[in-house]
């Protein structure tokens, strides 16, 4: 993990949530890439902040999968396999698959996902692609957030750090003109609204199947 010789200052939000999300951006964005060692000393210099605090931190970056550990050794960034990668967009579409059958049963369109398809839109015609990731990301978890179910938030959450870990370390939004995930975002919301449960679904299926493919594409070199 890189360092300067001045602390990295944090904002106002609670010290802890503030060193999480910064943090967690950092992996997203690759500047702590795979196999970099993120230390609760390295934390706390960098950051200027007691060894607990940074305990905690990795503590929940590694709960996400963010961070992995072993035993006796120190939390790195993952570079997830193409196996795990399958996996993981399996998890996805059983989630994501469910939350978007039932929001068309209802023809209820959150409002997050309409803010955040409304800045990832801006965003994609400047092609600011960490903006768009951050902007896919609220999409999809306005998506599942939107049933206003605890439980299924909660186990969401249990992949979301690799669903982020793996839209900004593979660059996926890069291997596509900027409008296309846009255009299959549009596609899931006007069938939301429509209440057209069917459409609806196969239109999520085929966006993560897409997003799948670019990500594998890149993890196994063929694109």
């Amino acid at each position: 993990m890189s360092t300067s010789s001045s602390q990295i200052k944090l904002g106002p939000a609670s010290l802890t949530e503030a060193l999480f999300e910064s943090l967690r951006a950092r992996i997203i964005n690759g500047e702590i890439p795979p196999g970099e060692r993120v230390t609760e000393q390295r934390v706390a210099d960098e950051y200027g902040v007691a060894r607990p605090t940074a305990k905690s931190c990795l503590e929940r970056l590694t709960g996400l999968g963010l961070l992995r550990r072993v035993a006796h050794k120190s939390a790195v960034v993952p570079q997830l396999s193409a196996a795990e990668i399958q996996d993981l967009f399996f998890s996805r579409e059983t989630f994501e698959a469910a939350a978007t059958s039932h929001l068309a049963r209802t023809a209820h369109l959150p409002e997050q996902m309409t803010k955040a398809q409304a800045v990832m839109v801006q965003a994609a015609a400047r092609e600011d692609f960490a903006e768009q990731v951050q902007a896919d990301i609220a999409f999809h978890w306005g998506l599942v957030e939107g049933l206003s179910s605890e439980r299924l938030s909660r186990m969401y959450e249990m992949i979301s750090g690799e669903i982020h870990l793996t839209m900004g370390q593979y660059a996926a939004h890069r291997r596509t003109t900027p409008t296309t995930v846009v255009g299959e975002h549009e596609e899931i919301m006007a069938a939301i609204s429509a209440g057209d449960e069917d459409r609806a679904r196969s239109a999520l299926i085929a966006h993560l199947a897409h997003a799948r493919d670019r990500v594998l594409a890149q993890v196994e070199g063929t694109g």
